[in-house]
């Protein structure tokens, strides 16, 4: 393992993708979304130009962006320090999803995806279709990071909400520890007017088993009446819900620590910066699920064909106090920024590449996850993502290609189910080739476990997916 991410450290990685994105124009997606309000989208087909081009197993990999945090937790003595890394990690993991509202393609029953990189490697699998499931396991010489996902998608009308299903396991090794936690929902707002926006929002509770500490983090959800977009603040705490540390920022930018009492003091002379406005106009302070779509709005969708990479179409408010145009963007006001004394920044994003806003505003680490050469050809295992010719066609530009090899892919994981289901043989039912179900030992729940043997790479006996 140790050759092999050497060998990574000296690559140089692509920094733009063969071809930029192809503008999806005037889109009907109301008129195959309009049926869905409150249901689940993972039965529903839906056109490749809202596609990003990467496999959600690809996309599940941009966790380990930020992998040198996990290594730096390990580094440190003091198990206070050790929580600090991992819950930046947790953070941290986030932050690529900011202005990326494509959507990844749905891996294919069996599909595989492999990264190694300096800091880690890690080896995903698709390991169950209805419900879709998501399985990975990464390791390194100083943590093991693994877990399943099972992507739930709603949605409200105005705006897609995705709950992440499934709890994630780093282990410290070294300090025989584990710490658990769950993700936040995500939701993509402005789905049928307007600009695509991303929040994250919900309580996020990172636990360390061994010594019972846990980063309780809350990330803020956003309003038009929010001064400060995109935070997340919370306080670490003991076994005894003793506060030790306060931690905050932005999910998008930056996450730093502090101790209880400079914020405490920070608190008294900067309150306002901490409480909601509490003028909100009534109608507002309904308004505090996705599902909320007023009825004027719904009223005017039949009959609209928007894009969502187009500037907003506006719509006039017919009473009560006067909203923001729909489709617009709640504006923030630095001034309402926290900047705490004694502060220590745990983690910053990296600056994107300057022509990320033509290529589906990847980050760097994404750019490349899909990047193979002759060599890499021919060592992957053969149901690896950057192999399928769908998400490969969307890359290069060719939308229609990407849709004509997109539709194959879905008939023949149709047919491949239909002979396993009639298929009498045991031995011929499908299962996962990498990951088997079984319990989490640190939180005794039911989790897809690596079985091991991937990296030794006898690939023999898989099935033709692609």
């Amino acid at each position: 393992m140790a050759a092999s991410m050497a060998a990574n450290s000296q690559r140089q990685y692509r920094t733009r993708l063969p071809a930029a994105q192809i503008p999806t124009g005037d889109i009907s997606l109301w008129s195959i979304l309009k049926n869905a309000i409150g249901k689940e989208l993972s039965k529903i087909t839906m056109p490749v130009g809202f596609n990003e081009p990467l496999s959600f197993l690809q996309r599940m990999t941009e966790y380990m962006e930020y992998a040198h945090l996990l290594r730096l937790a390990s580094e440190q003595d003091d198990p206070i320090a050790r929580m600090q890394y991992v819950a930046a990690f947790a953070v941290s993991a986030l932050g690529s999803n900011w202005e990326r509202p494509g959507k990844p393609f749905n891996p294919l029953l069996g599909e595989t995806f492999e990264l190694e990189r300096p800091e880690f490697r890690i080896i995903c699998e698709q390991v169950s279709h209805h419900p879709p499931v998501s399985a990975f396991h990464a390791d390194s010489e100083n943590f093991v990071f693994h877990g399943s996902i099972h992507p739930k998608l709603k949605f409200w009308g105005k705006s897609v909400e995705i709950q992440p299903k499934g709890t994630v396991t780093v282990e410290l090794p070294k300090w025989k520890e584990a710490y658990t936690w769950n993700n936040v929902s995500c939701c993509v707002h402005n789905i049928i007017v307007g600009k695509l926006w991303i929040e994250q929002y919900g309580t996020m509770e990172v636990v360390n088993h061994s010594t019972g500490h846990r980063a309780i983090l809350e990330f803020k959800s956003a309003s038009w009446f929010s001064k400060d977009l995109h935070r997340v603040e919370g306080f670490i705490v003991d076994k005894d819900k003793k506060k030790i540390k306060f931690m905050y920022g932005k999910w998008t930018e930056i996450f730093r620590v502090t101790d209880p009492q400079s914020y405490e003091d920070y608190l008294k002379e900067n309150a306002h910066k901490f409480r909601s406005d509490d003028k909100k106009s009534k109608s507002d302070k309904s308004d505090n699920s996705p599902a909320h779509t007023p009825r004027r709005v719904l009223a005017k969708l039949n009959s609209l064909k928007v894009s969502p990479f187009r500037a907003s179409v506006s719509t006039d408010t017919d009473d009560g106090p006067e909203e923001p145009p729909e489709g617009d963007i709640p504006a923030s006001d630095s001034t309402f920024s926290i900047d705490i004394p004694n502060s220590v920044t745990l983690w910053e994003a990296d600056q994107r590449p300057e022509n990320s806003t033509d290529y589906y505003n990847f980050t760097r680490f994404a750019m490349a996850l899909n990047e193979m050469d002759d060599d890499m050809r021919a060592k992957l295992c053969p149901t690896d993502s950057r192999l399928r010719p769908d998400i490969r066609k969307l890359e290069e530009g060719d939308v229609d290609g990407a849709a004509t090899e997109k539709t194959r892919l879905e008939e023949k994981q149709r047919g491949r189910k239909a002979r396993k289901d009639k298929s009498s043989k045991k031995e011929e039912k499908w299962k996962p080739r990498w990951f088997a179900l079984g319990t989490n030992p640190h939180t005794n729940q039911e989790d897809w476990l690596y079985q091991g043997g991937y990296w030794d790479r006898n690939f023999s006996q898989l099935e033709d997916i692609f």
